[in-house]
């Protein structure tokens, strides 16, 4: 009956664990920004995938099936980011059922009984049963198990039918998504002369000489870049510069911090807790119903606040103490006494010398440099700073501070055994050897078996309403002087308590904005088809501890490509052009030899050699692997000089010096292989950007969630 609740527990996980290797299959690219506009549609349509309309009733039933499952298997509700995260495999498993349907069921693809069988109990089981039905005491997959499972399954709660029914769903499609892909990678075919002229692309060698003047070379500051010029760069380039759906806003935050008035009621909250505690019945059971943070009633020495420590040996059992402040949390406990533990705790640091190989001699370095160490330290030398100069592990840039741990295997035996056959705390006479290295160890908090009896109320000061409402109707207040950005932006000149910030390309289905970690809100607002450029919020959107009012600034529309969208990279590229063409005009009148030229032209002007390089690997240097200076170089003849010719990485004059053709093959099928894989092993991106571009998916969740 074990393996039944097992099998009952992990049914659903199991049949998630399907789904999620489907899902991957989707990831890759821009699948679910394909969004638009509610312009002509019905406003109950969530989206839309192979011309079938998703309906936000349909779409939330199965997110609150979803839901329940999780709960059912987790124990406890999803949060807001897993509701998201929800939400993105309920949206993912419907493109997987009728996007990819439609193309397997075009095909004919089918998974028949006989096959569903074998996956789970015959001859080719599945991945993912192989991984539920394991023996505990072999560790291997047992047939048994299964046959024991299915002939219980119809004295199952009818929910773990359901989900042992799901499960069988995921493996069928999973198998013919498989199917699918195999059909895909088995139609592609390398020529043989795609295979020869990948060979000498990788062996054919070429020598050269060049000058080379780099773009970097000329001041941005001097080339002017018009609009125009950028509208007709994009529009030659349209193939390149994908649409996407964002938002960019400016905002101002009004923080809520507790007034002086706050801090002394919250103080006077704090002294009658105390009191109360003091007489409490059950101090543990009345600290935790009065704490906004949870410490457990008996701790360890390690996990005690450093605050505390410092008078920890002044504490009477039941007294009450504190309150101890820790940022906006203050803590306030009361003493019972201690227990002994079955096992020791300690805190110590090292410093770690381990040899540079497993040789003898490589060993015997090692220790003599931790021996000499060891003995610096001895001689009164830093242990911490001589632990950030010598230390091989991650412990070294805190000085070596291994924490707190306990004697329960978790370091190895030889290092655990020397720390806790130590007395006291300082540094160990000797080194530690261990299969690590040699350890130079120093004990910062001597070894204890106690835990401590504090019953904590930790209590976070809050502002009291009234500050709450005074902040507000300042935030509110403000969005109604300032509803537009011109206003916004004028508001900044003249109250210059006012930060201003900003983000950028914000995606439609953003759960957070900077450092606003719950800015869903705002993000909808931004997205509204009603909410234009230049807008305020026109209302107070409400963060932890802080009230922010919103201005949107820019927009992007995946089908609406502009040169905003990509300004600072398309303006890069257009000053590149104009810095390549004034340096091509003033090189092409420029004769002698290449030193010649590059004294002629001036500063900026490097010559190089190049040597033994190829199509498929070359660097020219400073130039770095500029695409069209090595095309050039390949197709020159040897000897030959280059008229100055405009490249990736800046303008150039070649002469080529000399060549290795690739030697002649009598087989190719070793790069006819490699041309093959490396096709196979994208043909699942492929297939993703296929599907999807033909499925004209719109994604509108962002209107609802």
């Amino acid at each position: 009956m074990a393996l039944i609740t097992k099998i009952r527990e992990k049914s659903g996980l199991a049949a998630a664990a399907i789904a999620i290797s489907l899902i991957l299959f989707l990831v890759g690219s821009d699948i679910f920004q394909g969004k638009s506009s509610f312009f002509g549609t019905n406003s109950q349509e969530v989206g839309e995938i192979a011309g079938e309309k998703i309906m936000i009733a349909d779409f939330q039933k199965k997110v609150e099936e979803a839901t329940a499952n999780y709960t059912a298997q987790t124990g406890k509700g999803p949060s807001e980011q897993e509701q998201q995260m929800i939400r993105e495999q309920v949206w993912n498993q419907l493109v997987l059922d009728i996007a990819y349907k439609k193309e397997f069921d075009a095909l004919g693809l089918q998974v028949s009984d006989e096959e569903l069988v074998d996956m789970v109990q015959g001859n080719n089981i599945h991945p993912s049963v192989r991984q539920q039905f394991t023996n505990p005491q072999t560790g291997q997959f047992d047939k048994t198990y299964v046959i024991q499972f299915l002939k219980n399954l119809k004295t199952m709660p009818a929910q773990q039918q359901q989900a042992w029914a799901n499960f069988e769903k995921s493996l069928v499609q999973d198998r013919i998504r498989s199917k699918y892909e195999n059909i895909m990678r088995l139609s592609n075919f390398v020529t043989s002369n795609e295979a020869q002229k990948e060979y000498q692309t990788q062996t054919a060698k070429f020598n050269a000489r060049l000058v080379h003047v780099p773009f970097y070379s000329i001041n941005d500051s001097t080339i002017k870049v018009e609009n125009s010029q950028l509208e007709e760069y994009l529009a030659k380039h349209k193939e390149q510069y994908k649409g996407y759906n964002s938002r960019s806003i400016q905002y101002v935050t009004f923080p809520v911090i507790p007034t002086k008035q706050d801090t002394v009621e919250f103080y006077n909250q704090i002294k009658k807790l105390a009191k109360d505690l003091a007489v409490a019945p059950n101090d543990s059971a009345f600290a935790m119903l009065n704490s906004d943070v949870r410490t457990p009633y008996l701790v360890s020495y390690s996990d005690i606040p450093e605050a505390v420590k410092t008078q920890l040996g002044t504490f009477q059992v039941g007294g009450i103490y504190g309150p101890f402040k820790n940022g906006l949390t203050y803590s306030i406990y009361k003493y019972g006494g201690v227990k002994k533990d079955t096992l020791f705790t300690i805190r110590a640091s090292h410093i770690l010398i381990s040899p540079a190989n497993k040789s003898d001699s490589a060993k015997a370095q090692a220790k003599t440099r931790a021996e000499g160490i060891l003995a610096q330290i001895k001689g009164g030398a830093n242990f911490e700073t001589l632990a950030q100069m010598n230390g091989m592990d991650g412990t070294a840039q805190n000085g070596g501070d291994l924490g707190y741990f306990k004697n329960n295997g978790g370091m190895v035996k030889q290092f655990e055994k020397a720390v806790f056959g130590f007395s006291g705390s300082g540094l160990l006479p000797s080194i530690v050897e261990t299969d690590f290295g040699y350890h130079i160890v120093k004990v910062t908090d001597p070894k204890t078996n106690i835990s401590y009896r504090l019953a904590a109320i930790n209590k976070n000061i809050a502002p009291s309403q009234s500050t709450l409402d005074r902040v507000y109707a300042q935030a509110d207040n403000f969005s109604n002087a300032n509803g537009t950005l011109g206003a916004f932006e004028a508001a900044l000149k003249k109250d210059k308590s006012l930060i201003m910030m900003r983000a950028d390309k914000i995606a439609e289905n953003a759960t957070s904005i900077n450092t606003l970690a719950n800015a869903r809100e705002i993000v909808r607002w931004a997205f509204d088809d009603n909410t234009a450029v230049g807008d305020g919020s026109h209302k107070v959107f409400e963060q932890e501890n802080q009230y922010i009012v919103a201005y949107l600034t820019a927009k992007s529309d995946k089908d609406k490509v502009k040169v905003d969208d990509y300004r600072d990279e398309i303006t890069s590229l257009v000053k590149n052009q104009l810095k390549g063409e004034k340096i091509k005009a003033k090189m092409s009148g420029l004769s002698g030899t290449l030193e010649q030229i590059a004294q002629k032209y001036g500063a900026g002007a490097i010559v190089e050699n190049v040597s033994n390089i190829s199509l498929s690997n070359g660097v020219l240097n400073t130039a770095g692997p500029d695409a069209t200076a090595l095309g050039r170089i390949s197709g020159m003849k040897v000897g030959k000089r280059s008229k100055a010719f405009v490249g990736d990485n800046g303008v150039y004059i070649i002469e080529k010096t000399g060549a290795t053709p690739a030697p002649a093959l009598a087989d190719y099928s070793v790069f006819k292989n490699q041309i093959q894989s490396m096709t196979s092993q994208r043909t699942s991106y492929y297939i993703n950007e296929a599907i999807k571009e033909n499925a004209n998916i719109v994604d509108r969740r962002n209107k609802f969630y």
